[in-house]
């Protein structure tokens, strides 16, 4: 029997379609919850409790976007700003320490180097919630206890960054190629800035993006750090107004409206980044 006759291909059509199959329930499963929140976010709050929101009536996307911004004397504008200084520069500072870190630990010899990279490792396994209670403890101790520095100053430190930094390190920057720089006269600070710094680069978007996406979606460390609204992220302010509308309904649809912002530069960042992703998800994978 011929490896292209009907009987052959049948298996492998099964096969083929039984993956189609689960691919598209998988991104059925992804994709609803989008489509009602954008769906959701269009109607007004009649339409919201009346469960029409496949309906063509009750639409009123520009009057919640309004009453959004408008909510609580511009709220959620802060919430926004806060949440952006919190995730970029952080994720931006996170990369940066983590990619260095990873990169000593690939290049360089030192004592008990592998133990310590065990213990970053073993972090990489604690969960944040964990860590909540022991940041606030050192954070009131000193004095950072609803500040903009009890959020910021803890995510800037990501044992996953320096594990994945090590990985492209080892993937990214052949040791022949510090070695000529050195050659030349070239520092270790001017080897690293230089030459593996842009090695490095999609190892950096990597490791930003991973971390954007973890400090924007924190929950658990502001709500415990932080009393001031002023101070909240997007999620904990919108938290709060959701434990609001069972007493004022009027939060519902301004609550939707800014869940449905709120995944808007996470999917930014992922579009106009993703090359830089795709390639650094496949460091060391060939050499």
């Amino acid at each position: 029997m011929s490896a292209d006759s009907p009987t052959a291909s049948r298996p492998r059509l099964l096969g083929r379609t039984a993956v189609n199959t689960v691919v598209g329930m998988g991104v059925l499963y992804t994709l609803l919850p989008v489509l009602w929140l954008v769906l959701a976010a269009s109607k007004n709050r009649d339409a919201l409790f009346g469960s029409d929101v496949l309906s063509p009536g009750g639409f009123s996307f520009a009057q919640n976007l309004r009453d959004l911004f408008a909510m609580d004397g511009g709220l959620y504008g802060r919430w926004y700003a806060n949440s952006l200084l919190y995730a970029v520069v952080g994720a931006a500072v996170s990369a940066l320490v983590g990619v260095a870190c990873g990169y000593a630990f690939d290049k360089y010899r030192f004592r008990h180097k592998e133990k310590m990279f065990g213990l970053v490792l073993a972090a990489v396994m604690v969960p944040q919630t964990v860590l909540a209670l022991p940041l606030y403890l050192m954070a009131s101790g000193a004095g950072l206890v609803n500040s903009f520095w009890a959020v910021f100053v803890p995510s800037l430190f990501n044992p996953f960054g320096v594990y994945l930094g090590r990985i492209f390190s080892q993937g990214y920057v052949p040791d022949e190629v510090l070695e000529a720089a050195r050659v030349d006269g070239a520092g270790e600070l001017t080897a690293y800035v230089r030459v593996s710094l842009r090695m490095l680069g999609p190892g950096l978007v990597t490791v930003f993006l991973f971390q954007l996406t973890a400090i924007w979606n924190n929950f658990f460390l502001p709500m415990v750090m932080l009393s001031d609204q002023d101070l909240y992220p997007v999620s904990l302010g919108l938290y709060t107004w959701n434990s609001s509308a069972s007493v004022s309904p009027e939060y519902y649809p301004v609550v939707i409206m800014g869940s449905l912002l709120a995944v808007l530069p996470l999917i930014a960042a992922f579009v106009l980044l993703q090359r830089f992703w795709r390639s650094g998800l496949t460091a060391g994978a060939v050499k």
